[in-house]
């Protein structure tokens, strides 16, 4: 068995369980982890993810946050004068930035066709290292999430701590791991 189908299986024990209604948003967050290595490979298995959840009798939302920083910066008056200086971006892309991308999420997560059964899959979070941090965005949704949201995380997850891509740098979060050594599913 893949590495990925193992994933999704431990994915499916879990979002088949009976779901408390009464959780905080944060505890709503569902964490896949998966070595980075696997993007390519993920994104071409996330129906095995769909099936699982549509099979536990929930509803199934997928949004890829890939392209976020583009439709960002496409609309920003000085787009151009970015590229002739990045560095100046960086004071715009840290007060702005976030609040977009949480804005996007948030669509998602409160449109007309979401319900408190209904898992909302998280995709492209690997395109966000370096311009903003997922740990941000999920503070900033959590309080909109009606049914789950599932996040597929490139990165590792040791003590409680979770690392995009590797890095130095990770987070403690509330949200529910699953991972490829995850206990007790």
């Amino acid at each position: 068995m893949s590495r990925i189908e193992d994933l999704a299986e431990r994915y499916a024990r879990h979002i088949a369980a009976p779901w408390q209604r009464t959780v905080s948003g944060a505890q709503r967050v569902v964490m896949v982890v998966y070595d980075k290595e696997l993007e390519r490979t993920l994104r071409a298995r996330t129906l095995l993810f769909e099936n699982a959840t549509r099979a536990a009798g929930h509803d199934w939302r997928e949004m890829d946050v890939t392209d976020a920083f583009a439709r960002w910066l496409v609309n920003d008056e000085y787009r151009e004068d970015y590229f002739a200086s990045p560095e100046d971006i960086r004071l715009k892309l840290d007060a702005e930035f976030p609040a977009h991308l949480a804005d996007r999420v948030r669509g998602e997560l409160t449109g007309s066709a979401v319900t408190e059964n209904t898992v909302t899959a998280l995709l492209g979070v690997g395109s966000l290292f370096g311009l903003t941090r997922v740990s941000q965005l999920l503070k900033l949704v959590e309080r909109d999430i009606r049914g789950r949201l599932v996040v597929f995380f490139p990165g590792q997850f040791e003590g409680n701590n979770y690392r995009l891509l590797d890095a130095r740098d990770g987070w403690n979060y509330l949200a529910v791991p699953i991972t490829h050594h995850t206990q007790n599913d």
